[in-house]
């Protein structure tokens, strides 16, 4: 049940503000809102009505991502995902990563915007907005049965899956994501085999 804690976060974002984007990002001359401003942004309303917020990095057979979590009074939760996607394999680029998934995955949780940032990008000229992405292709009918198939064997649940790839089910999977995710499963698969001796060197003499 999440009664408490959801009428507990409607009363928080009643009072939250808009992240102040205060920081520059050098390499495209832009200001953003970084961690600082988002958790000022929210965590006074959010403690305020009882909710405390959680962000552990964690780690399993799909890779490493950062999770946050709200945790109401109550002890009841709400939580989501941010994968860890590390473009400088040293500490740096790992703590830019943390970084970054903390700040994404607070305001997703939270419910809040960088002030302005809808108006701005509709204030710009057709030149200046930026490009829309396409979003990721979806796996197909058959690789969802095969990955369905490939978790039961795993006993792997759907919620773990979903809360990898931060998605609702798993039939919104990215289809770039499914090999690996199928690799993964085997080797579960595999580790969870009794290890055996060769029938051969048993035989009777």
């Amino acid at each position: 049940m999440t009664n408490s804690i959801a009428a507990a976060l409607a009363k928080a974002q009643a009072e939250m503000g808009k992240a102040i984007k205060d920081s520059v990002n050098p390499a495209f001359r832009s200001k953003y809102a970084d961690l600082g401003s988002v958790m000022d942004a929210c965590l006074p309303a959010l403690n305020k009505n009882g909710i405390a917020v959680i962000q552990p990095i964690v780690s399993d057979d799909f890779g490493r991502f950062v999770k946050t979590v709200l945790i109401h009074e109550s002890g009841e939760t709400l939580e989501c995902s941010v994968p860890l996607i590390v473009g400088k394999q040293d500490m740096q680029g790992l703590g830019s990563a943390i970084t970054y998934g903390r700040r994404y995955g607070l305001m997703s949780m939270a419910g809040i915007a960088p002030e302005d940032d809808d108006g701005n990008a509709a204030a710009a000229s057709p030149a200046q907005r930026p490009v829309e992405r396409q979003a990721p292709a979806r796996i197909s009918a058959d690789q969802f049965i095969a990955l369905k198939a490939r978790m039961e064997a795993a006993s792997v649940t759907e919620d773990k899956i979903c809360a990898r790839y931060n998605i609702s089910f798993i039939d919104e999977m990215p289809v770039e994501a499914f090999q690996k995710t199928m690799i993964a499963l085997q080797k579960t698969i595999d580790d969870k085999k009794p290890a055996r001796a060769d029938k051969e060197d048993q035989i009777p003499y």
